[in-house]
């Protein structure tokens, strides 16, 4: 078999895999962090549940490892608040995630995004490796919607082994 990474067309088809643009929000007391995400899917509807991929090693990788609450902030279709361009650069542990962007305290105490069309808050009930991310399992336990009407972004990848 020839190796993955060398198919293009593999690479082109794993990059088809449509997926929304999500504002990923942790906090375990005074740290935070905060990443822009696209592995982000439901998994169940009793209980809800969504499942959250990252890359192991980011600091937001060790907050969720911590087992606390989260948030999946929905970015809205053309992202008008500019949360891609914010989020998108990373940060490190001991930088604001939040500096200069609105915020509001959610029942979990994970950061909400007024910018964002929803978002959806969870509690860490499980987590397993899956090559080099990690999934995370949230159960949904509270949420809000900012923009009635507001469609999600959504993001196609011109190869499946990258960004």
């Amino acid at each position: 078999m020839t190796d993955a990474k060398e198919n293009a067309g593999l690479a082109r088809a794993l990059g088809r895999v449509a997926s929304g643009l999500y504002i990923v929000t942790v906090r375990d007391g005074e740290r935070a962090n905060a990443f822009l995400a696209s592995w982000v899917q439901q998994a169940s509807f009793e209980p809800p549940t969504v499942t959250v991929a990252i890359k192991q090693g980011r600091p937001a990788d060790e907050l969720l490892c911590a087992g606390g609450g989260f948030a999946v902030n929905v970015i809205g279709e053309g992202d008008p608040n500019g949360l891609m361009k914010h989020f998108g650069k990373g940060f490190g542990p001991d930088e604001d995630p939040f500096d200069g962007i609105a915020t509001e305290l959610g029942s979990t105490g994970a950061d909400l995004l007024p910018g964002a069309i929803g978002a959806i808050e969870c509690v860490v009930r499980s987590s397993t490796e899956a090559g080099d991310h990690r999934v995370f399992v949230g159960e949904v336990v509270d949420g809000r919607s900012y923009a009635e009407d507001g469609l999600s972004a959504v993001h196609l990848r011109t190869s499946g082994f990258h960004y």
